[in-house]
């Protein structure tokens, strides 16, 4: 199998979140606004049902059934990028295969990480995984407090399946390590940084292809990541500084990040309902009003840059 060079992210990959109505239910009405929010803030692809989808809260039928809606929603316009995270290799090539054939322009997947696995054993699901998936592949690897899988495990399993083309990855100081995955692949390989885009700000110059974060701050952080690649730092600096404290408080825990998340896209009016699906967290007023807070100072960059809340609008 070759690499794809019709998907190509440079910039910005926002995770759509899964909108529901009071009960629960998933507001499958309110994708499409999400997905052409995502085109207007200038994202290079979006992709669901992630960890800011809940994914984890959703049956495998409501995952593909929100695969195949977005793809529809976004019409050819911007690629979708499926999230296949599960615990089994079965799983996740069932899915791999359902999106593919719903018309997703690359897979996603996470490293499985419910308990400790050698990186040999990661190897071999991987590679088996790589065998039977013909899309473009994004390997995430989210580890809170311990390794991620090693620039030599990138080479060997890029070298074999040259449609692994992205590792995303989520930890500090890793500016060092998206250079080494890029000299040993000689670019095959290029690194994303998830967590929010916390980093993006040292990550851009040193050759990162992009950011996934919440759909929330796209548009501004879009900005600072083609400021910041081009050297443009200082330029970059103000729109960062009105988002990380967003980033950073909500992501304490993803329970609150959801809340976040869908406070912000209300607020910049794209989403009716604020709902997460239970279990959640429940807010305090203390927690409500600081979100508001720091979603208020957004807005107010938003309005400072002359671009509008809702750009789809």
């Amino acid at each position: 199998m070759s690499q794809n060079p019709d998907f190509v992210i440079d910039g910005i990959v926002p995770v759509i979140p899964t909108p529901f109505h009071e009960d629960e239910e998933i507001a499958w009405e309110s994708l499409a606004p999400m997905i052409a929010f995502a085109r207007a803030a200038g994202a290079t692809a979006v992709c669901l049902p992630a960890y800011a989808s809940e994914f984890y809260k959703l049956s495998e039928q409501e995952r593909l059934r929100l695969i195949g809606e977005a793809v529809r929603a976004a019409n050819g316009a911007i690629p979708v990028v499926a999230q296949v995270n599960a615990p089994s290799l079965g799983l996740a090539l069932n899915m791999a295969k359902a999106a593919s054939d719903l018309g997703a322009a690359a897979i996603a997947t996470a490293v499985p990480r419910l308990f400790a696995i050698p990186e040999n054993d990661l190897f071999d699901y991987f590679d088996r995984l790589l065998k039977q998936v013909e899309l473009p592949v994004i390997i995430q690897d989210f580890n809170p407090g311990g390794a991620t899988v090693s620039v030599a495990f990138v080479e060997k399993l890029h070298r074999a399946h040259p449609h692994f083309q992205y590792l995303k990855l989520e930890e500090p100081m890793m500016a060092g390590k998206a250079v080494a995955v890029r000299e040993a692949t000689s670019g095959g390989v290029k690194v994303l940084e998830g967590w929010g885009g916390m980093y993006l700000l040292d990550l851009a110059p040193a050759g990162i292809a992009g950011v996934v974060p919440g759909l929330g701050p796209a548009d501004l952080l879009d900005r600072v990541y083609r400021l910041a690649k081009a050297g443009k730092r200082e330029e970059a600096c103000p729109a960062f500084e009105a988002v990380l404290p967003q980033i950073v408080y909500s992501l304490q825990s993803l329970e609150l990040y959801h809340h976040a998340e869908k406070r912000l896209l209300q607020a910049r009016g794209v989403l009716d309902t604020v709902v997460v699906r239970r279990p959640r967290i429940t807010l305090s007023d203390h927690e409500a009003a600081h979100i508001d807070f720091i979603n208020r100072r957004i807005l107010a960059m938003l309005d400072q840059f002359g671009l509008p809340r809702n750009p789809a609008a």
